[in-house]
């Protein structure tokens, strides 16, 4: 359902690179979650919103410099983030890296 265009390849909608998922501290207790390396077929904006409703959080997809285009989710949703990308089918379990545990 996140996909934008419709590809025929055998993967069935699985991508091929890495996804890393980080944590970045904010001020006192505040935290941030990033995802970085969701393939450019997934409409990352449809991501962000579902995970906002599943996970009860805010988030957005912001433009950085040297990664792309990078999910951005308030609070610590590593754990979260990883089993949605694995069980909507966008990540295989061996494509998920989560950084800072």
């Amino acid at each position: 359902p996140f996909k934008e265009a419709s590809t025929d390849d055998n993967n069935a909608g699985v991508q091929e690179n890495l996804i890393h998922i980080r944590i970045q501290q904010r001020n006192g207790r505040k935290t941030l979650t990033t995802v970085q390396g969701i393939s450019t077929d997934y409409d990352l904006k449809k991501i962000v919103k579902a995970c906002k409703k599943e996970f009860a959080c805010n988030g957005t997809v912001v433009e950085h410099p040297e990664y792309g285009e990078v999910i951005q989710l308030q609070g610590d949703q590593r754990n979260r983030i990883r089993d949605f990308l694995r069980d909507i089918g966008i990540a295989r379990e061996e494509q998920l890296k989560v950084h800072g545990f």
